[in-house]
């Protein structure tokens, strides 16, 4: 434990010694003039001294004093951890001298937000500071034109999302002409949210494609097919509800309804795909929780902010399975050209720092990850909200019915009420339910009036029902009068499996030293509940005593939780280490290709897409490989082994024949007058990785009538 804190909260007593010397700074730089000031930060090599510049800089433009903890915040960004700040503290200002530390080399700094419009806000924001400086400063947003972006990272700060920088460094790797490229390498990266970013959405990986891809009839047969499936009889969901298996009936009736003979046969490879893929899309998808139908499209719903996942697809024929059960207009998948996942998108970067209002949850991830070390930022003001016990019920119905009275309760004395719940559909359930009391419901569907929701959530009497929407990156301001009613009072319908995404919840009050209370409402049929056999905290004496000696507090399940999710992200890193490793080798490979002075334009051009073509077929047969390996575990074989073993083996027949395929594709090119410069059109998308359970989970299960199948 000693070490574990020493980690949250190191150098205090340094710091507070560092924050005096900057403050004294402060006082001297504070007179100078505008042109004196650049000066000085053109000229300094010293952390204190560029801190103490940009708090100048920052008050004289802005209007804004930086907080003793937002000079400690700054201070530990620049010594590359992540700063946990509280809700209300002022993060963005709080970047500030940390980026003008990293970007005195004048090698590009990202700074690194959650959406295009704070990517966007702070950038005009903050610009003035850099600027003053001597900077210069842009920002990236969807839409933006190949012009823009080249200019944006050519600035010596760009605000972006990281999907954007991703995607961005997709099209640089198949860009056929040096020109074409956008970007111009990385150096430092600050990351706002660094939770959401380094652990929610580390794993998605980001996708390059383009092409077609003939979807055929076969989704639309294997659609009918599990329609008529029923469950028990048909299929099983396995533990925790994420992964979906066939029984014998239904390989049964599968192979009877399809007329493919063996489903597990080699040649019926795609037919059994296809099969779990729409199986998946009826049992395990659920409209409006997973994903909603929003102008005709399939949208998938984010589970930890609760949000539309702009761009985002399901891996292989999932989402196409989800547009034909909803019947809505197919999209093409398209072949695939390239992926990163953001974690090792992240790894590019020479230097990473971070902050977020939750991160001490997930310190030894972030140490053993990402060699980040997490510190712990004191409050400006003393955090005065009182967060109360949960209240336990049996059923789902039950807990309902007293959130809402205590929702009546507390909106009878003008307090305003944010209610954080799970998925759209509970959002909606819950307005239902609550005819007698006004209210505004803020969700996916809906996310143009979130700022304007937000804006009165705060006010006397005010009621707001919510996802996850209303649980990151935004602040509540407390109307007239509210702070002497006792300010904002949150409730959260449900435990989720991290701890953090709870404490953002809570976060929404109490900002600032204001009044604010909150409270869970868990019962025994929630799904955190269900998936891990264990309910939440309570004491309330209306729990049968059988049924309280299960029970479990909190952060007991949800740890545990936490720990089985780090060691499937650490399992799979296993797994994508190779095909990482083998990306870069192709990587290099081809830039000295796009950069070579020595090969004609004509013959470069060829020699890029055929690379491009052959990395691609190498993904598509990884893919096929992965989907299949857990099977070598009935054979008694490792399958992490036996898939490292034909990944290498397949990368290196690959490149073994790629300088005479480069020759063949020239030749034809010559004779047959293409021009290599007409490739298509590419569009990129992200894609959810393990979206039914760990890699691990279904090596140690795999399908028993798989098992029959291959060894009787």
């Amino acid at each position: 434990m000693t070490g574990f804190l020493k980690t949250l909260f190191p150098r205090r007593d340094a710091d507070t010694a560092a924050v005096v010397r900057i403050n004294r700074l402060r006082d001297e730089f504070k007179p100078l003039p505008d042109a004196t000031l650049r000066t000085a930060y053109e000229t300094a090599n010293n952390v204190e001294t560029v801190i103490a510049i940009a708090a100048v800089t920052a008050e004289r433009l802005l209007g804004q004093r930086m907080f003793d903890v937002q000079l400690r915040g700054a201070l530990a960004l620049t010594r590359g951890s992540i700063a946990e700040m509280q809700t209300g503290e002022g993060k963005t200002l709080t970047a500030v001298p940390a980026v003008l530390w990293l970007a005195r080399n004048r090698q590009g700094v990202h700074v690194m937000t959650v959406n295009d419009y704070l990517a966007t806000r702070d950038a005009e924001w903050m610009g003035p500071i850099y600027r003053l400086l001597g900077l210069t400063c842009g920002s990236i947003r969807q839409g933006l034109s190949p012009v823009a972006r080249r200019a944006a990272y050519a600035c010596d700060i760009t605000y972006a999302t990281p999907n954007e920088i991703g995607f961005d460094y997709l099209r640089d790797q198949v860009a056929l002409r040096p020109e074409d490229r956008v970007q111009r390498g990385f150096h430092s990266a600050l990351i706002d949210e660094a939770d959401s970013i380094l652990i929610d959405e580390a794993r998605i990986p980001l996708v390059i494609a383009g092409g077609e891809e003939a979807e055929g009839n076969l989704v639309l047969r294997a659609d009918r097919l599990v329609r008529d499936f029923a469950r028990g009889l048909d299929y099983r969901i396995e533990e925790h509800g994420r992964h979906v298996t066939l029984t014998d009936d239904g390989i049964h009736h599968a192979e009877n309804i399809l007329g493919c003979g063996n489903l597990f046969a080699t040649e019926n490879l795609e037919v059994l795909t296809t099969v779990q893929d729409a199986l998946h899309a009826h049992a395990l998808l659920h409209r409006d929780i997973d994903y909603l139908i929003k102008d005709g499209q399939v949208e998938s719903i984010d589970e930890f902010k609760g949000r539309i996942a702009q761009d985002r697809r399901w891996p292989a024929g999932l989402h196409t399975a989800v547009e034909v059960k909803e019947g809505v207009a197919l999209k093409s998948q398209g072949r695939i050209f390239g992926s990163i996942t953001l974690e090792n998108l992240l790894a590019l970067y020479e230097h990473l720092c971070g902050m977020t209002g939750t991160a001490a949850t997930q310190a030894s991830e972030f140490g053993e990850i990402y060699n980040l070390a997490v510190e712990v930022i004191p409050p400006n003001r003393p955090m005065i909200r009182a967060d109360y016990p949960d209240r336990v019920y049996r059923t789902k119905s039950e807990k309902h019915y007293a959130l809402l009275d205590e929702i009546r309760a507390v909106n009878a004395t003008g307090r305003p009420v944010l209610v954080g719940t799970a998925s759209v559909a509970e959002s909606e359930h819950l307005s239902w339910l609550l005819t007698d009391v006004p209210h505004n419901v803020l969700n996916a569907r809906d996310e143009e009036r979130e700022a304007a929701l937000i804006a009165l959530a705060g006010e006397r009497g005010a009621v707001t029902i919510s996802t996850n929407m209303a649980g990151r990156g935004t602040d509540i301001c407390l109307g007239s009068g509210v702070a002497e009613l006792g300010g904002l009072h949150v409730i959260g319908t449900n435990r989720h499996e991290a701890r953090r995404i709870d404490f953002q919840l809570r976060g929404r009050a109490g900002r600032q030293g204001d009044p604010g209370t909150s409270r869970f409402f868990v019962s025994l049929e929630d799904d955190i509940v269900q998936r891990y056999g264990q309910a939440l905290s309570g004491g309330e004496h209306f729990i049968p005593a059988n049924q309280m000696q299960a029970l479990a507090t909190p952060e007991g399940v949800q740890r545990i939780v936490e720990g089985k999710n780090l060691e499937i992200r650490l399992f799979l890193r296993k797994y994508e280490s190779s095909i990482e490793g083998q990306r870069q080798i192709v990587s290099k490979r081809r830039d000295g290709i796009l950069l070579s002075e020595d090969l004609p334009e004509f013959d470069r051009m060829v020699a890029l897409r055929t690379m491009d073509d052959e990395w691609s077929n190498h993904l598509s047969e990884v893919t096929e490989l992965r989907s299949g390996i857990q099977w070598v575990a009935w054979g008694g074989r490792d399958p992490l082994h036996e898939y490292l073993r034909r990944v290498h083996a397949m990368f290196e027949e690959m490149m073994a024949g790629l300088d005479a395929e480069i020759e063949r594709r020239i030749e034809e090119a010559r004779e047959n007058g293409i021009d290599p410069s007409q490739r298509g059109s590419t569009w990129t998308y992200l894609t959810t990785d393990n979206p039914f359970g760990s890699l691990t989970d279904r090596i140690r299960k795999g399908l028993v009538a798989k098992a029959k199948a291959l060894f009787g």
